[in-house]
């Protein structure tokens, strides 16, 4: 991730603050209820592809995908939200994911293959 990406992610965590707190909703931001809001949103953005053939952005229309870019950002919202709360660095929490993910599934092995690092 380059700078400017993580002072977007900064920038958008100090935006986020700055909205709860104009609302005094901070006391209701607790971890827990941040991570079942970051699942309510997820099964929002999933309900714009139920019934979707593909859901590729040809199948979807305009009305959808404006429904998906604001689903998008209610879990991106409260992803960031929830990684303030917990005090974690979104960015570097990324990173170390996709460090552990280059082990379990080394490209040269899984390349083209979609399952599971536990199924080959």
């Amino acid at each position: 991730m380059n700078k400017n990406s993580v002072d977007s992610l900064t920038e958008l965590r100090n935006l986020i603050r700055e909205f709860a707190d104009e609302r005094d909703w901070d006391q209701f931001h607790t971890p827990k209820n941040l991570a079942m809001s970051v699942s309510i949103e997820a099964a929002e953005l999933l309900e714009q592809f139920q019934w979707a053939q593909t859901g590729q952005v040809s199948e979807l229309g305009e009305k959808k995908l404006t429904s998906v870019r604001h689903e998008i950002a209610d879990v991106l919202v409260y992803l960031i939200r929830l990684a303030d709360k917990l005090d974690l660095d979104l960015a570097e929490v990324t990173r170390e994911k996709i460090r552990l993910n280059r082990d379990k599934y080394p490209a040269d092995s899984v390349r083209g293959d979609s399952r599971k690092y536990t199924e080959y």
